[in-house]
């Protein structure tokens, strides 16, 4: 029970937060999400609402890593595992703990697509300040992957630029 109320505060919080850096209080500049194993920001610009997970609808003879379609406040989202879309596999299983912490982020609505991301984990928000280094995406790295940042712990973080990705056409074609 006290897991579920840090849960709340914390998503509480982000939220909080979140509304402080679009107005330009906050020096925040991404949503550190964690997926499939590995750590990603996503730009706040470009992010929406976050909402906890939802069974989606499933949808036949779609991709392997559009994993439905989910009621969210009265609107109708494709869900994605971004994870999955990322590695290029199918839905990845998540035991029943980290299913707990997993959240669909949606894209900010200036975007124009009615998706949300299934991320295992927030991991808060993020400014420049919280990084040692950046680089460029490694050679070979899709469009929509922007510069990669180290932390002070040595995790690497990659930047997702959500509008790109909402552009690509394999991103666009979801079905088989």
């Amino acid at each position: 029970m006290a897991n579920r109320e840090a849960l709340r505060e914390l998503q509480t919080r982000l939220a909080a937060r979140l509304q402080e850096a679009k107005t330009g209080a906050a020096s925040a500049s991404w949503l550190a999400v964690e997926a499939a194993g590995e750590r990603y920001l996503l730009p706040l610009s470009q992010a929406g609402e976050i909402f906890p997970l939802a069974a989606p609808q499933v949808v036949p003879y779609t991709q392997r890593w559009f994993l439905g379609v989910c009621n969210l406040r009265g609107a109708l989202f494709g869900v994605v595992d971004v994870g999955s879309f990322i590695s290029d596999s199918g839905p990845i299983q998540r035991a029943d703990m980290t299913r707990d912490e997993a959240r669909l982020v949606a894209f900010n609505p200036v975007l124009d697509i009615n998706c949300v991301l299934l991320v295992d984990r927030l991991a808060g928000l993020r400014g420049t300040q919280t990084f040692t280094s950046s680089s460029q995406a490694p050679a070979g790295s899709p469009d929509y992957f922007g510069s990669r940042y180290t932390d002070s712990d040595g995790q690497g973080w990659q930047e997702i630029n959500l509008q790109l990705l909402s552009q690509q056409p394999r991103f666009l074609s979801i079905s088989v």
